[in-house]
């Protein structure tokens, strides 16, 4: 049986994932006592190496990739249809992170266990922000003063040792300590400012939205440097490519560390399990219940039976777990099968494939969650806010390739402080979850393109009449080919350098 070279690596991915656990359940039974911190260190060598792999690409991929997505949506020269995939793709990715920290803090898959894990480096003996001091926290780090500096440390409310001022103002009861007679005194808190470890994501992101915008109203004047942003987005993606192909190697070493320091196997099962299973079910809410009742509500038609003509493309998603090279099929599912108008299409498949991930948010979310479930990590309601912010602006910076959602997921963990060392743990459910966030990314593409089409078809009509009576007897464009309205001819429409008529899509894997 000759195996296709699209699914060696995920062979190579499962096949490593289960190595991993036969060998660490091994030496875990042949080996009662504890292995040395040194015996540990350099079985999980291989895979610290492919996490700083992971790492490095995070910051360039967030860059490249938000303002290459923003900058070819212009909403002005695209007008109405602009604004309602801007609208949707906001909207959508909104509702997924709801549905899926909903769920998390419902069901808590983390808590799943009797025995409690003790994070590195986070300790309770330092007295926490107030909810106000955090949320402000939040505002101020979206608006860096120094981008250099934020993507180093990031601004955070601290507490100094508490002062104590003595004074003796004669209207108050001395205080008795030990043997000396004291008078009244008062407790000041010193609440200062200060620029602690961690990347500054929100205000990174902040401004690559604002970057990337003002790119798209510009057009023109800034071709130049779309295109070399554009270019350095499918270096980045290359980048990222390679280090997958080396990830089998990575996981086999965090696995089977991860393996040998727990306290129990069963329990971090449990946990996973749970997890998956709150995973799934966010995305299938979402993907069968969220999205085809908006698609209703915006259209009045049966989402279910429009769903039909989308089979080829979502068994492609899942197979392929890439909505880049699922947009060939995509395209032809909707022009061929629905009749959507080829002008709708070409402009808001390869724009959804770029910034809108629902699935990949959503992932994101409940990573962190169960990460700071799975640590006994308190989270306040503004941190859960800032999981929530994160991950929607994270998505867009999401590639749309293999396992991509994982970079994007160190952005959200760096957000709120959360440990990293946990990650492996998701890397062994990541091949059926992000196949399933692929699956539910490329349905919400194709659902906004329909939703689109219903409410720009009027428009299209009636640009095809003033195109027809201006042109008189002469040979007419037909609607499938014309223009996009409100888009001057000479202007061509940029497409992202995934779109297929850009580069072929059989180097994705």
């Amino acid at each position: 049986m000759v195996i296709n070279r699209k699914h060696i690596l995920l062979i190579a991915t499962l096949v490593s994932v289960v190595l991993a656990a036969v060998v660490g359940c091994i030496v875990r039974i042949f080996h009662q006592t504890a292995l040395d911190d040194t015996a540990l260190m350099l079985i999980g060598f291989p895979g610290n190496i492919f996490m700083q792999c992971l790492k490095m690409v995070v910051l360039p991929l967030l860059i490249t990739s938000i303002i290459s997505g923003l900058a070819q949506l212009d909403t002005r020269q695209s007008g109405r249809m602009g604004w309602m995939a801007l609208s949707y793709y906001f909207t959508t990715t909104t509702l997924a992170v709801i549905v899926g920290i909903a769920l998390m803090l419902i069901i808590q898959p983390g808590k799943k266990r009797s025995n409690v894990y003790l994070a590195n480096g986070i300790s309770s003996e330092n007295k926490q922000p107030s909810t106000l001091d955090t949320a402000l926290d939040l505002i101020r780090n979206m608006f860096p003063e120094n981008l250099v500096r934020a993507t180093l440390q990031q601004v955070h409310t601290t507490y100094k040792d508490n002062h104590y001022i003595l004074f003796n103002n004669g209207s108050a009861p001395s205080q008795k300590i030990g043997n000396y007679k004291l008078p009244h005194w008062t407790i000041y808190d010193n609440k200062t400012l200060e620029y602690v470890e961690g990347m500054n994501v929100l205000g990174l992101i902040a401004f690559c939205i604002c970057f990337g915008i003002v790119l798209g109203q510009l057009r023109e004047q800034a071709k130049a440097l779309i295109d070399l942003i554009l270019a350095l987005e499918t270096v980045i993606m290359r980048i990222i490519l390679c280090i997958m192909k080396i990830s089998p190697i990575g996981i086999f070493s965090l696995i089977t560390k991860q393996i040998l320091e727990m306290d129990s196997i069963a329990e971090t099962a449990k946990s996973m399990g749970w997890f998956v299973l709150t995973a799934l079910t966010g995305l299938i809410i979402h993907g069968i219940v969220v999205l085809p009742f908006i698609f209703f509500i915006l259209t009045r038609k049966n989402p279910f039976t429009y769903m039909k003509g989308l089979l080829q493309a979502l068994v492609t998603a899942f197979g392929t777990s890439s909505s880049a090279a699922t947009l060939p099929v995509t395209f032809r599912c909707l022009e061929s099968n629905l009749h959507i108008d080829k002008r709708v299409t070409s402009f808001v498949l390869p724009i959804g494939a770029t910034v809108n991930m629902d699935g990949a948010a959503l992932y994101m979310a409940t990573s962190a969650l169960f990460i700071a479930q799975y640590t006994n990590t308190n989270m306040s309601p503004v941190d859960v806010i800032v999981v929530s912010v994160t991950a929607t602006l994270a998505s867009i910076g999401a590639a749309a390739i293999p396992s991509a959602a994982l970079v994007s997921l160190l952005l959200v963990l760096t957000a709120v402080g959360l440990p990293t060392d946990i990650v492996p743990l998701i890397f062994t459910v990541d091949w059926l979850l992000d196949r399933v966030c692929t699956t539910v990314n490329v349905l919400g593409d194709a659902l906004g393109a329909g939703l689109i089409h219903h409410h720009t078809k009027s428009d299209f009509e009636i640009f095809d009449k003033n195109a027809t009576a201006s042109n008189g007897s002469h040979h007419v464009t037909p609607a499938a080919e014309s223009p996009l309205p409100h888009v001057a001819p000479s202007t061509p429409i940029m497409v992202p350098p995934h779109h297929p008529t850009n580069k072929p899509m059989n180097n994705i894997q």
